[in-house]
């Protein structure tokens, strides 16, 4: 899962990517309005921490940026705010969510997962393609009888491909969603964790193939029903 922190207080932002990272998220920081409304329009996160009292443009504005350009993201705003006026325009800005500071991170983590819950075709705490479960708290794949456990990178590719299943979904993304923005990752990286699937898919002997589109990326080949 991939999580982006807009929050311009450095130690508290470099806090929460510490405990996204213990939770095995991969977690972009960023310290004002306008380079987390940037990271965002990429719409590659799975979730977006915003506070409210941002330098550049505040998080209401980026908020309201963000559904503007058709981007659904939920998005967990933060604030030192309690005022229900400050709630009220928070989630008529755009976000799903709201916690004022301090917080439980308990309780923020458990927000984040309710969160992200809703979003592409899980049910519950799993994704489905054709005859394939992927259960999401234990990276467990499983075809029938028979199940494997996935490691992280592996999950991270295979729930990014289950989620836009049918869709061809390209290198570059999967390496900014599973390595990050920054990272120096390239393509071989992604070819060896799909060759990995590939066999653990043949173990499984799952209906479910990975499709290749030559220079371009992968998706999911599902049986019609």
């Amino acid at each position: 899962m991939r999580i982006l922190i807009v929050e311009d207080e450095q130690r508290l932002a470099e806090a929460l990517g510490q405990i996204m990272a213990e939770q095995r998220y991969l977690a972009d920081l960023v310290y004002d309005g306008a380079d987390g409304l940037d990271y965002a329009l990429t719409g590659q996160y799975d979730a977006i921490i915003l506070d409210v009292m941002l330098p550049k443009v505040d998080g209401f504005e980026v908020a309201r940026r963000l559904r503007c350009a058709h981007i659904s993201t939920p998005i967990l705003m933060l604030t030192a705010r309690d005022e229900m006026p400050d709630k009220i325009a928070g989630l008529d800005h755009g976000a799903d969510d709201y916690m004022t500071k301090p917080f439980d991170i308990g309780e923020l983590l458990a927000r984040v997962r309710a969160l992200t819950r809703r979003q592409g075709e899980v049910i519950g705490e799993q994704l489905t393609a054709g005859d394939l479960i992927l259960k999401l708290s234990t990276r467990c794949l499983r075809c029938g009888a028979k199940s494997v456990r996935l490691g992280f990178k592996e999950f991270d590719i295979l729930r990014l491909l289950m989620q836009h299943s049918r869709s061809v979904v390209p290198k570059e993304d999967i390496i900014s969603r599973v390595w990050g923005l920054e990272s120096d990752a390239e393509d071989n990286n992604v070819e060896v964790y799909i060759s990995f699937l590939w066999k653990k898919l043949t173990f499984l002997s799952s209906c479910v193939a990975i499709g290749t589109v030559r220079k371009v990326g992968y998706y999911l080949e599902v049986p019609a029903e």
